[in-house]
């Protein structure tokens, strides 16, 4: 039997707000009776939103008052140096006292990444949080990071990064031994920059991790990898690259189904294969990237989400809670410190 969760929205958070993440709460509880969502944000706003889907006074949603609101396009130190009343900053402190199991918000990146370092603090062994998401590949997915946090890095935050995607992928996905790979522009031993001929280094001699080497940018989606490590500058990139690409094939095979009539008939008939691969490449179902080595659970959510991508990332939230992701990756970090103090 699950315990019950509670879980802190940043309602106003993202390009559309309490116009998605209400209905994104409502639509979660349905599924879930154990669960409490805590709506933060506008109070007046939230209600009459509440009050227009008919779920005003709803069990299991709780409407948090926080006056401001963090711009999409604010800067990080304006947010924590402005906006301590934000919802964004106001749900990330319910975590830090307690009051809530995690937070999940849609709102600015850089900001939350902020917030949410300054108020929860890393892990200990932990120099800098990372970006983590699963992205889909020809065996299921893998989960890829830092996805952008982090543009500058050293060997020893790559090694973290690895031990953090590891125990991510062994709690979620239940893979004991998850392989991890680190992304390079070769699989060969003499190829890559310093940075990742020193990280591969201490990736392999890391007893903890289950190191399988160099990943090249085709093998994320083909290559039998749980974990891929990269720094947040390449791995922004590639997501992004990523993105475009699919969003290219569906504007592609748009354009080919419009062709002509025959083509128009072609399409009815492939209707439902041509769903089943929209639905397997949708990013929706993979919204919700995980803001790890935090001392507590945040998950950011595309700014952009609509209802059921917002309710996927409060659905990994609560993942990470039932499976303790935090508390799996400060005794792997104790356990590897302890390994190489050994040495």
């Amino acid at each position: 039997m699950t315990r019950p969760l509670t879980i802190a929205l940043d309602a106003m958070g993202g390009d559309i707000g309490p116009d998605v993440v209400v209905p994104a709460a409502l639509a979660t509880l349905a599924s879930r009776s154990d669960l409490t969502l805590i709506l933060v944000g506008r109070a007046d706003v939230i209600e009459a939103k509440l009050e227009a889907l008919g779920a005003k006074g709803r069990a299991g949603i709780v409407v948090h008052h926080a006056a401001d609101v963090v711009g999409m396009d604010e800067s990080p130190a304006s947010a924590l140096r402005s906006k301590k009343d934000s919802s964004m900053r106001v749900a990330i402190n319910l975590v830090k006292n307690g009051a809530a199991d995690a937070c999940v918000s849609a709102g600015n990146t850089g900001a939350l990444m902020a917030t949410a370092r300054f108020v929860l603090k890393t892990l200990p062994g932990i120099d800098r949080p990372a970006i983590c998401t699963a992205i889909p590949t020809v065996r299921g997915h893998t989960h890829m990071l830092d996805l952008g946090a982090n543009a500058d890095c050293k060997p020893e935050h790559l090694l973290q990064f690895a031990v953090m995607g590891s125990e991510l992928a062994r709690a979620v996905d239940g893979v004991e031994r998850p392989r991890v790979g680190l992304l390079n522009i070769g699989a060969e031993d003499i190829k890559g920059n310093e940075l990742v001929k020193e990280a591969g280094a201490l990736l392999a001699a890391a007893g903890e991790l289950n190191y399988i080497g160099y990943i090249e940018g085709d093998g994320v989606y083909l290559e039998p990898a749980d974990v891929v490590v990269t720094d947040g500058f390449v791995g922004n990139v590639a997501l992004k690259t990523s993105e475009g690409v699919a969003k290219l094939v569906r504007h592609f095979m748009t354009q080919e189904f419009k062709r002509n009539v025959f083509t128009r008939l072609v399409a009815l008939v492939a209707m439902p294969v041509l769903r089943g691969f929209a639905r397997r490449i949708d990013p929706r179902r993979y919204n919700g990237a995980s803001l790890l080595g935090l001392s507590g659970i945040v998950i950011k959510s595309h700014g952009g989400a609509d209802e059921l991508a917002f309710g996927n990332a409060i659905r990994i939230a609560m993942l990470e809670v039932e499976k303790a992701v935090p508390q799996r990756i400060k005794a792997t970090l104790s356990a590897l410190h302890a390994e190489r103090q050994a040495q």
